[in-house]
């Protein structure tokens, strides 16, 4: 069963247009000069996210400034009309969106890459100097097998767990999937503080946004025992605590942006309204920043305003509502009932 009323998970990312390097001398063309190039990221998605946390690891503000777009896109095919201009100047009659990340070249004012695992290497190599290794010597294949299960035992093991369209088997193969990668990680977690040498490197940069990817948006799709499930993982959620604590992780992490993104890319959301908001409250809840979704306010005049708090009413008659609340400690913050409009609020003309 999927909690999310909307049930659509976002589309497939578009394969990067542009995939060229950075190179050590003029021979690859774009070599490496310092406040040569620019990051335009958002990090509400997973690889800007990815590249932001690497940028400020790696101390790269004055070698390779970032401009920080924002968390959803405003142009009606998912792109950033901040980013048109480099599209247009990169490649005659571009027709796609104009999408984050990009690494572009200020001297050119075209793009240079918009994959980001390239993007990532190439700055830790060209620009990273001994500041940090993010990819020390002998432990590339290491890192790209964190990569694989990341995005295949996790990433998309939790997507397929969600989908409300797939048959019951599929799912809880699904989760099987994803739960054996949890554990195997919990398990492997126990006594170290990083997960591959003693000291942070890019495998961590990559399994910490795995887990704020599947923390902040996949959860919401998963039914109420699966997500005790995912959390039965003490030990790797507290390693992914303390890694959020670490200025370059913490200064680019939030869980808003990231979670009014995903929402944003769902099916129906212009036109539903609030229906996820009571998601957003437990996210925020669990997150300490306070309960937000006693009140569901679907765009005005849209006629939903009753039929959801309907649907609300059914959940908390068939106790599915309870369940939710109870998956993420929030029993204490139940409503008896939905009502619209109820007495007490501040309303206005919004």
């Amino acid at each position: 069963m999927s909690v999310t009323p909307l049930a659509a998970h976002p589309s497939a990312p578009t394969a990067p247009a542009f995939r060229g390097r950075i190179g050590r001398d003029e021979r690859s063309g774009h070599y490496a000069v310092p406040r040569r190039y620019r990051l335009h990221l958002t990090t509400a998605c997973a690889d800007g996210l990815r590249i932001a946390v690497a940028h400020s690891l790696l101390r790269l503000d004055d070698v390779c400034p970032a401009t920080f777009l924002p968390a959803i896109p405003d142009c009606a095919d998912g792109g950033h009309a901040a980013l048109r201009p480099l599209y247009d100047a990169s490649v005659h009659r571009y027709a796609g969106p104009a999408l984050a990340p990009v690494l572009s070249d200020d001297w050119s004012g075209r793009i240079v890459s918009t994959h980001a695992p390239d993007i990532t290497r190439d700055l830790a190599r060209r620009f990273g100097g001994c500041r940090l290794e993010l990819y020390p010597c002998g432990a590339e294949s290491e890192i790209e097998a964190v990569e694989r299960m990341c995005a295949q035992d996790i990433e998309e093991a939790a997507q397929a767990a969600g989908a409300a369209g797939a048959e019951r088997a599929e799912r809880d193969e699904a989760l099987g999937t994803l739960l054996r990668a949890l554990g195997a990680l919990d398990r492997w977690l126990d006594g170290r503080e990083y997960l591959i040498r003693d000291q942070i490197t890019a495998a961590d940069v990559e399994l910490w946004v795995t887990l704020v990817q599947l923390d902040t948006v996949h959860r919401h799709h998963l039914d109420a025992a699966a997500v005790q499930r995912v959390a039965a993982h003490a030990t790797l959620w507290a390693y992914a605590r303390r890694l959020a604590a670490h200025p370059a992780f913490g200064a680019h992490l939030d869980l808003d942006a990231i979670s009014r993104r995903h929402h944003a890319r769902c099916r129906g959301l212009e036109d539903a309204g609030a229906a996820v908001q009571i998601l957003d409250w437990a996210a925020h809840a669990a997150a300490g920043t306070g309960a937000r979704a006693q009140v569901e306010r679907p765009k005005k005049d849209s006629g939903l305003a009753q039929p959801l708090a309907d649907a609300i009413n059914h959940l908390i008659d068939n106790g599915q509502y309870a369940k939710w609340l109870a998956a993420w400690n929030l029993s204490g913050e139940a409503v008896a009932k939905s009502e619209v409009n109820p007495p007490g609020l501040p309303l206005d003309n919004s």
